[in-house]
């Protein structure tokens, strides 16, 4: 059982946004969904009978989102990072979870429902814990050039004899 589970804090569309994430993780699906009563309904604003939580899993992950009314926003102070073997999947997850939302720098990304990503190569942790400050240095300098990460870019930075 996993011991801590992220809440996600959306204003009306918590089902619209994990029925997007369940379509682009594989191993996703959705586990319940439980409904504002009266008495909830009074305190958050939000409709009697309409959805409050919708708990997901996504590739394994367990989550929670939430229709908690328009009080919280999303910020990048947050972000879900998502690490990948292959750079297919770095460029599938970055165009779907871009798709409405914003392409940032070094494999971010904010999807349509303003919540940012990290999508990263699991090859950069190697990478940047090299005893070699020089190598580190060169992937740390391709990196800030990327938008979307590409593992042959910073393998080549990695790899460069200087």
């Amino acid at each position: 059982m996993q011991k801590i589970v992220t809440n996600l804090w959306f204003d009306k569309n918590a089902e619209e946004a994990v029925n997007f994430y369940v379509s682009v993780f594989k191993n996703s699906r959705i586990i319940k969904k439980t409904h504002y009563t009266q008495s909830g309904s009074e305190v958050s604003g939000q409709k009697k009978g309409s959805v409050m939580t919708v708990e997901f899993v996504l590739d394994g992950q367990k989550f929670i989102a939430i229709n908690g009314g328009p009080e919280f926003k999303f910020t990048p102070a947050i972000s879900l990072m998502v690490p990948c073997s292959e750079q297919s999947e770095i460029d599938m997850l970055w165009e779907k979870l871009s798709d409405g939302g914003e392409k940032i720098e070094c494999g971010w990304v904010t999807d349509r429902f303003g919540l940012s990503w990290q999508i990263v190569p699991t090859v950069l942790d190697k990478y940047q814990s090299d005893e070699d400050p020089v190598k580190v240095e060169r992937v740390m300098r391709a990196m800030l050039k990327m938008k979307k990460l590409d593992i042959d870019g910073l393998k080549r930075a990695y790899e460069a004899h200087h």
